[in-house]
């Protein structure tokens, strides 16, 4: 591969609306596998410092693993510093702690994620996948983020958290708002009195969201059941239960993180599964595949395509020297397709093994919620790719403006009626 002029530039988030820039990825493993990027002002948003772009397999998991040389508390997670004034909020998130605190919150938080307790929604996820099938079967044709994959995710993790019928459509605004923040079909830029526009994850902007969590908790202390919401409101046995403020933020997780991992992974499988009839029709004549086809969904187009941590002290990385406090971004998008790990890496290949992929992440902050997701990836797949025959895509792929969620808004397809 020639050199390009200079080092690609993987920060810009409209460049990831024409998909995943593989051939600057392809360059920056071979070249730069660290690499300093430029993190330029885009539209309303100011320029930063720069950070380490981590491009290769063996480095990412590296970085992801040791909390020690790698802190998701000093600086959060996401590329853009957050304001400083903000800071100390953000980082009551448990996504945004370090051990020990991480270890305490995590494991007070997994008692309400029981694989009985997640196990026990199986036959409504897979009921609700059958019936948003049902309502565009028959046309042969239809929008699949608009008409049918984003509303799926969403009433999974409102019935596991136990969210009321009637409010809902919250749900999917806050994701709107925090995650496609970059995006000018979801985004509303709102300014300061200095006009700087505000953090979609600053305390002003999530106070709505907020005070229903408490909302909701009080609800479920009065009215318990057995759902998520009511674990996290209730006072453990030894009387230590969540606090305000982490109830809250975690609250915000499920409902922004929960709902968005799946709901960009499904239209990023059909897409795969379209594109690729071949391994289609294979797992049509072997179901026993799912499992196998679900992780490959999950490699070839993950969810998340980056997260950021912030160096602890002067260490060295793939090569490059890293300071104290330097920012350092692994790009998920890239390590899935690094041909030292994967074979053939732009293959898709539903019997691929191993597939040690990060779309969950890796390390203490691996996804607590991974089990409900490839739940509700599998019960989706199953119902809808034995129905929707012949899959093809119809019209422009739209994605989402962002260098952080690998999101699809738009994907026209067409089929043929199947039987289940």
């Amino acid at each position: 591969m020639a050199a390009p002029a200079h080092v690609p530039d993987v920060f810009d988030p409209r460049k990831y609306a024409d998909g995943v820039p593989h051939d600057d990825f392809a360059w920056l493993r071979r070249h730069a596998p660290v690499s300093h990027q430029e993190e330029h002002e885009i539209g309303d948003w100011p320029a930063g410092p720069g950070f380490w772009a981590v491009t290769r397999y063996s480095d990412v998991v590296a970085v992801l693993k040791s909390a020690t040389a790698y802190s998701s508390w000093l600086g959060a997670t996401q590329i853009r510093d957050p304001d400083p004034a903000d800071l100390p909020f953000i980082r009551s998130m448990m996504l945004n702690l370090d051990p020990p605190e991480h270890g305490r919150l995590r494991r007070l938080v997994s008692r309400a994620f029981t694989p009985r307790r997640i196990d026990r929604f199986r036959h409504e996820v897979a009921e609700r996948a059958r019936l948003l099938v049902d309502g565009v079967v028959e046309r042969g044709e239809c929008d699949l983020p608009v008409e049918v994959t984003d509303d799926y995710p969403l009433r999974n993790l409102a019935d596991l958290l136990g969210v009321p019928e009637s409010d809902r459509r919250m749900l999917l605004e806050w994701t709107n708002r925090v995650i496609g923040y970059q995006d000018p079909e979801h985004s509303e830029v709102i300014r300061d009195s200095d006009g700087k526009p505000v953090n979609p994850r600053s305390p002003a902007m999530l106070a709505d969201m907020f005070a229903f969590a408490q909302d909701l908790a009080a609800f479920k202390r009065r009215n318990p059941a057995d759902d998520v919401m009511t674990a996290l409101a209730t006072a453990e046995p030894d009387g230590r239960g969540l606090a305000d403020a982490e109830l809250e933020m975690f609250f915000f997780l499920l409902s922004v993180a929960g709902n968005d991992t799946v709901r960009s992974a499904l239209p990023g499988g059909m897409l795969a599964f379209a594109e690729n009839p071949d391994q289609l029709r294979l797992l049509l004549e072997d179901p026993g595949l799912l499992d196998s086809a679900v992780e490959e969904t999950l490699r070839y187009h993950p969810p998340v395509l980056s997260f950021r941590r912030t160096a602890t002290a002067d260490t060295e990385l793939g090569g490059r020297r890293i300071a104290a406090g330097d920012k350092v971004v692994v790009f998920h998008c890239s390590a899935h397709f690094d041909e030292r790990r994967f074979p053939d890496p732009h293959r898709f290949d539903i019997r691929r093994t191993p597939n040690d992929h990060v779309a969950f992440g890796n390390g203490p902050h691996v996804c607590l919620g991974a089990h409900f997701a490839r739940l509700q990836l599998r019960a989706f797949y199953r119902e809808a790719l034995w129905r929707m025959r012949d899959l093809r895509v119809t019209g422009p792929v739209e994605r989402l403006v962002s260098n952080f969620i690998n999101g699809i808004k738009h994907l026209p397809v067409a089929f043929t009626p199947g039987t289940r």
